[in-house]
């Protein structure tokens, strides 16, 4: 029988209250110092909410007011800047009267992250998690931007925190509905997290929603044995799978499991050919899964919709040290990794996959200054991931982060997104209040 974990989606009434009492705050290292553009790197941010104390010399001259939102934590005070505009009458009989369908539409485009904030508005606010109508608007508008989910464990406690890239501010989210088992995060689709880990001696997964603290463990596998694991969500339908493929100690002979949530059941597929995996990083676009292999040099790829495996001979750029593949919208599929055997001439590069000719293509260098104080020493270890076409490279050492924007062909730091500790998990995440756990 699934765990079903103790807040449900019928119990959504209470997830801001949750959310509130359980800490769910904004932090202060999210303060303008810490904030710099991402396609500019160091331009300055002339939004009042990023402008924390400092003299308003508008000529407007700007009412300055410090509220502390419900929810906020103890020592955190934001400061608003609202223009006074005396030939303005706000009247409160005309604006309570907006239609709910108007309204419903106007909050749905809030960051869900500002949504808590606004349900200490008034009452009618205060139930908008619970209304059908606000998360069927929600569900239809796009994603507020990206954001970077960090997780870590602290003295055994689970802990998590969420920086948004469009409001370059980070926010702690309360993980502490997790089991203690769950320790691996596995990954981030359509707003679901999925993570995994040994209760006792039996290998479990679980999917949740961080937002509305929903949860619930997965039936176990057909083979209770730690696999590599990876979650895809479909919105269009409102289901998700999760697939799992070789064991992690390198036994081949275990058959690849999709998990459906549809049909709430692990199914078995063709077992992946005796190959040696040179990386256990997964990358899956366009319903198809990739894996890099050293013998044969290539690529592994599992087609979800027909359910077996297949090689693909794309030999690897030469000097290749250590290279991620990171999935990009549509087919693309991208390969990250440093060219050279020595400290001096290292470089780290993008290539892109041709499927017609199976040859990486060349299409970026990261710039010197970039490369040098992400990784001062060749030995060092670096993270990359990606999500819509944004490659997002973090360094343990040096505690930085840089992002690349594929479409626009730029190179920038991420300001205030240093991981937590060196057991730091990170991952693309783009929160949703209608992603459903089931």
């Amino acid at each position: 029988m699934d765990a079903i974990g103790g807040s449900s989606e019928s119990g959504s009434s209470e997830i801001g209250l949750q959310l509130m009492r359980n800490g769910f705050y904004r932090e202060e290292e999210s303060c303008a110092k810490h904030v710099c553009a991402l396609g500019g790197g160091g331009s300055r941010n002339t939004s009042p909410l990023g402008r924390v104390g400092s003299r308003n010399t508008s000529p407007s001259r700007q009412k300055v007011i410090k509220t502390k939102p419900r929810g906020l934590d103890e020592e955190t005070v934001t400061t608003f800047g609202k223009a006074v505009q005396p030939d303005v009458q706000m009247e409160d009989n005309i604006w309570a009267m907006l239609p709910e369908d108007l309204l419903n539409e106007i909050l749905a485009r809030v960051p869900p992250f500002t949504i808590f904030r606004l349900r200490s508005v008034c009452k009618r606010w205060n139930s908008i998690l619970q209304d059908s109508s606000f998360l069927k608007f929600h569900s239809q508008v796009p994603s507020h931007g990206p954001c970077l989910l960090i997780f870590w464990k602290n003295s055994q406690a689970p802990q998590c925190s969420v920086f948004s890239l469009p409001l370059k501010t980070r926010y702690r989210i309360p993980f502490t509905f997790l089991p203690p088992w769950a320790f691996w995060l596995v990954g981030s689709s359509g707003g679901l997290v999925c993570f995994s880990g040994l209760d006792g001696l039996t290998f479990k997964t679980l999917v949740c929603n961080p937002l509305t603290q929903c949860w619930r463990t997965l039936p176990s596998m057909h083979y209770n044995q730690q696999r590599q694991l990876i979650m895809v969500v479909d919105r269009t339908d409102r289901s998700f799978k999760v697939i799992a493929t070789s064991d992690i100690y390198g036994d081949k002979s275990l058959p690849t499991e999709v998990y459906d949530s549809k049909l709430n059941c692990w199914s078995l597929h063709q077992i992946m050919p005796a190959v040696s995996l040179c990386s256990s990083k997964m990358a899956f676009c366009d319903s198809r899964l990739y894996l890099e292999t050293l013998s044969p040099l290539g690529l592994m790829m599992y087609r979800l919709d027909m359910g077996y495996w297949e090689h693909i001979p794309a030999k690897f750029p030469r000097s290749l040290l250590d290279g991620y593949l990171v999935a990009g919208t549509q087919k693309r599929l991208f390969l990250v990794g440093r060219i050279g055997l020595y400290s001096t001439l290292q470089s780290m590069r993008i290539w892109e996959l041709d499927h017609s000719k199976f040859m990486w293509v060349e299409m970026s260098r990261m710039p010197p200054k970039y490369f040098r104080a992400l990784l001062r020493l060749s030995a060092e270890r670096f993270e990359c991931f990606g999500q819509d076409n944004l490659i997002c490279f973090t360094s343990w050492n040096q505690g930085k982060d840089v992002l690349y924007d594929v479409d626009k062909k730029e190179w920038s730091w991420i300001a205030g997104c240093a991981l937590q500790s060196y057991n730091s998990q990170v991952c693309f995440y783009e929160p949703r209040f209608d992603a459903s756990i089931h």
